[in-house]
């Protein structure tokens, strides 16, 4: 009984990994494609409980490179709207923003005590 439940557990166990892992494909409001030429180049910096700037702004259509740099603290970059989510190990990506419209930037780790008001937006003209 001890190894079947043990087995059960240890099972559900890898599942859960390799799902966290998985790269299911998500209809978005970007392109993200490792293949295209960005025209354009985005650095978004993170320090202690702040973005470098309160906007940032993207033409509409135009594959962009966005670059995360995490300069002080451990922070993260969430963007639901634009469905991209950063960190250190994964800081660049490229991508071709498909609608208008103002984007909300949070940082996606907790990071103390300022980590709620890590806020910032990215505007698609």
């Amino acid at each position: 009984m001890r190894k079947t439940l043990a087995f059960m557990i240890g099972l559900t166990f890898l599942f859960i990994i390799s799902a966290c892992n998985g790269n299911g494909s998500q209809a978005s409001n970007n392109t993200s494609e490792s293949n295209v030429i960005p025209e354009a180049e985005l650095v978004i910096t993170a320090t202690d409980y702040k973005f470098d700037q309160t906007e940032y702004h993207l033409k509409k259509d135009v594959p962009v490179k966005i670059i995360f740099k995490n300069e002080e603290g451990n922070h993260g970059l969430l963007i639901p709207g634009l469905k991209l989510q950063m960190d250190r190990q994964n800081d660049t990506k490229v991508i071709t923003p498909t609608k208008s419209g103002k984007y909300e930037i949070s940082c996606s780790i907790m990071c103390g005590t300022g980590h709620g008001t890590m806020i910032s937006t990215i505007i698609v003209e």
